[in-house]
C-alpha cells in the first residue's frame, strides 16, 4: 500500500515536489484550504512542511492540532526555524533526493511501529514491546497470550464465548481447553485487581467474557 504525504508548502516548494514526483514512492496530497475539511487525516502517513508557510498563523495552528502523525520540517537555514511549530524531525535544505527519501521512509516506519506496539483500552495502555498493561504511573507485566486475549475482547466489542476465544487465541492447540481460558482470565483479573484495584476490567455474563 502506497504511503500518503500531506504537504504544507509554498507554490515554489510544491512545484519542486511535482517535478520529482515520478521518483517518489508515495502519493502527494497538497494542502488546500477549501478542501482540507474533507480530507481524512487517518489516510495520511507523514506531514511535510516547508518553512515558508510557517509564518501563516492559521496554517501553523492547523498543523499543531494534528496528532499522532510524524512531521518532517524542512528549513533553508537555522534562523528560519519557527519555535512555535511542533515537529518530529527538522532538516536543512538542500537535501539529496536519496537522503530525502530515506528520512521519510524512516519516519513513517518508526511511526507505524510505535502505533502498532501500543493500544489504548479505556483508561489503560497495552505496551506490546514491554509486554505491560499501564494506567497512569503504574503497570503490570502481562504475557503474549494475555495481550492477545485482551485485544480480542476489546476489538470484538461484544461478549465472547469460551469456544470462540479458544479458537481465536489458542487455535485449538492440543494443550488448551475451556479450563485453560478460565485459568488465564482468573490470573489476569487477579493481577489487575491487585495492582489497579479494578474488578471490572474483564466482565463475565451468560453471553461470555467482555471488556
Amino acid at each position: 500500500m502506497q504511503n500518503n504525504l500531506l504537504i504544507f508548502g509554498s507554490k515554489n516548494f510544491n512545484n519542486s515536489l511535482n517535478e520529482i514526483k515520478e521518483y517518489l514512492n508515495f502519493s502527494l496530497v497538497f494542502y488546500n484550504k477549501n478542501t482540507f475539511s474533507d480530507l481524512s487525516i487517518s489516510s495520511i502517513n507523514l506531514i511535510l512542511i516547508d518553512d515558508d508557510v510557517c509564518n501563516d498563523l492559521e496554517i501553523l495552528a492547523l498543523i499543531n492540532k494534528i496528532k499522532n502523525k510524524p512531521i518532517l520540517y524542512l528549513v533553508k537555514h537555522k534562523s528560519a526555524i519557527n519555535s512555535k511549530l511542533v515537529y518530529t524531525e527538522m532538516s536543512l535544505l538542500p537535501l539529496r533526493l536519496s537522503e530525502f527519501l530515506t528520512k521519510i521512509t524512516k519516519l513513517i516506519t518508526s511511526s507505524k511501529f510505535n502505533s502498532n506496539s501500543s493500544l489504548m483500552i479505556n483508561e489503560y495502555i497495552i505496551d506490546k514491546n514491554e509486554r505491560k498493561l499501564k494506567r497512569n504511573n503504574s503497570s503490570i507485566t502481562i504475557t503474549e497470550r494475555e495481550i492477545q486475549l485482551i485485544e480480542l475482547l476489546f476489538n470484538e466489542k461484544k461478549p465472547l464465548s469460551k469456544n470462540f476465544i479458544l479458537k481465536r487465541v489458542w487455535k485449538y492447540s492440543d494443550d488448551a481447553d475451556t479450563h485453560t481460558i478460565e485459568t488465564h482470565i482468573y490470573r489476569l483479573r487477579k493481577k489487575i485487581l491487585n495492582k489497579f484495584n479494578d474488578e471490572n476490567f474483564i466482565t463475565n455474563s451468560q453471553a461470555g467474557y467482555s471488556i
